[in-house]
């Protein structure tokens, strides 16, 4: 739970750096606004709706910026989920699918060309990331986005410095997530070496990344690639359910109802 609260910290900051260019944010008031974001996003796909909830906490001429710069922190995560997850995928292709264990409707031939065809994905996603100023400025050549410049221009402005700040704050936080993951697999003995866990929880998250869900309904979903991976090299099934659920609801459930209450909060305030 404290681990809860240092990640969507680090998420706070993250979020704080992001709209300092549009208002400056309080780490306390980011931290609500992240938060509220969770909530608002709990019924939408991949959480998309978080944006949504987080802008709330902005001023009215600053949402629909938000949004967009919003983007950049989403493309910070996505870069460290791939790459940590394509790693992972490598490692289990050589030191634990060569030992006899396969993956359900996943031949190697089909495990090797996703390793390649997500590879070049990311390596073109990162170049993407890194001349985000230069991909704007190709976008303003565009006679309907040039008539709505004042809502990009802004993510013109982002210095590699800062882009790279922005990535290792989601790199932290990937890390916290993860350490949370080993330390809920050992409170439900789950006996997996810590290295091999490590490989297999990174390659969850990918696969959670790829996959449209809602979290109300990931649950199950969580719940059947954890079996699928953990499986391989643990008996321990009530544990890795077990697991995959006390996650979900540390990490998921109880920021969102945490962020209802701060979104009820700022309804009562504004009716007051």
């Amino acid at each position: 739970m404290a681990l809860m609260f240092l990640n969507w910290g680090l998420e706070a900051r993250k979020w704080q750096l992001l709209v300092q260019g549009v208002q400056q944010v309080s780490l306390g008031r980011a931290f609500r606004a992240v938060f509220a974001g969770q909530a608002v996003g709990f019924n939408t796909v991949n959480r998309v709706g978080e944006t949504a909830g987080r802008v709330l906490y902005l001023d009215e001429g600053n949402r629909l910026r938000g949004i967009l710069l919003s983007v950049v922190g989403n493309m910070s995560q996505i870069i460290v989920t791939f790459v940590a997850g394509l790693s992972a995928l490598l490692y289990l292709r050589i030191y634990i699918l060569d030992q006899g264990s396969h993956l359900q409707g996943l031949s190697v031939f089909w495990l090797d060309g996703l390793l390649y065809v997500v590879s070049i994905g990311m390596l073109l996603f990162m170049l993407l990331y890194f001349r985000l100023s230069w991909c704007i400025q190709l976008l303003e050549k565009i006679p309907w986005i040039a008539r709505h410049k004042f809502f990009v221009q802004k993510l013109e402005d982002f210095h590699w410095k800062e882009l790279t700040r922005i990535l290792i704050l989601s790199l932290f936080r990937y890390l916290v997530y993860v350490t949370q993951y080993v330390l809920l697999l050992q409170v439900f003995e789950v006996h997996i070496p810590w290295q091999d866990a490590v490989c297999l929880i990174a390659v969850m998250f990918m696969v959670l990344a790829i996959v449209p869900s809602i979290t109300l309904a990931e649950l199950g979903f969580r719940g059947k690639v954890s079996l699928q991976l953990f499986g391989l090299l643990s008996t321990n099934t009530l544990g890795i359910v077990a697991t995959a659920a006390g996650i979900w609801i540390i990490n998921l459930i109880v920021p969102a109802i945490a962020g209802s209450l701060f979104i009820l909060g700022i309804r009562l305030f504004r009716n007051k």
